[in-house]
């Protein structure tokens, strides 16, 4: 009788991240970009929040993998204690510039892992609705998430590569980067941060692109996919 009960309330939650997939892991997603907004103990940030922001953001990720087939979540599995086990890793390896490396190059993969899935996502279906449009949301914010990580890992390699950005702790690193990256997306640009060096020049100005394509690209499958749904009506 317990047993039975315990698979039940296992496919309920099973089926509730199913169901509310993207809105979980857009919640993530914001809550992993964003919650320094409401931080003013910054060290407690790299200790506490970040491991935590991780594992919420891998929980999140499940229903999107969700009878995806085995391999891929395997893959999602070891990603996700990847991720979730490398932040606690720098109370001991905080100044080892190999393992925050190996830390930034390891977030670039598991979130381009998880964008592959929302575009595969995103041009399949004939119809728009809200998982459509909250789909489009999450890979808006993964390219964020993949250009923060990724700039983290320059400026690791070359400390003068980037102009204006706090290297007072991890922390203020990657809020600067979650700032930028958020900017050079929209095209906004205030200059406050700038790129110092060729190599990240052109990096940058990748990212600016693969945001504006992004866009127009989302609004063209949106429009299409909304045109089909009036015509079929």
């Amino acid at each position: 009788m317990k047993g039975q009960i315990q698979r039940n309330q296992g496919r309920e939650l099973k089926d509730f991240i199913q169901k509310y997939k993207y809105e979980l892991l857009l919640f993530a997603l914001l809550q992993h970009l964003f919650i320094g907004i409401f931080l003013t103990d910054l060290p407690l940030y790299t200790g506490v929040i970040w491991p935590a922001n991780m594992f919420v953001l891998g929980v999140a990720s499940i229903g999107v993998y969700l009878e995806k087939g085995k391999w891929k979540n395997i893959l999602r599995n070891l990603f996700f204690i990847m991720v979730f086990a490398l932040p606690l890793g720098l109370t001991f390896f905080g100044n080892s510039q190999t393992y925050y490396l190996f830390l930034n190059i390891s977030y670039v993969a598991y979130f381009i892992f998880i964008f592959y899935e929302i575009i595969r996502f995103l041009v399949k279906p004939s119809y728009i609705n809200q998982d459509i449009i909250l789909a489009s949301a999450c890979g808006y914010l993964l390219l964020i998430e993949i250009s923060t990580f990724f700039f983290q890992y320059c400026l690791t390699q070359n400390p003068g590569s980037f102009n204006g950005i706090d290297t007072t702790n991890n922390a203020t690193i990657y809020m600067d980067f979650v700032y930028f990256s958020s900017i050079t997306m929209t095209s906004i640009g205030y200059g406050d941060i700038s790129p110092a060096s060729y190599f990240t020049k052109l990096a940058v100005a990748i990212i600016g692109i693969v945001g504006q394509f992004y866009t127009v690209v989302l609004v063209g499958i949106l429009i299409s996919k909304f045109t089909a749904r009036q015509n079929k009506t």
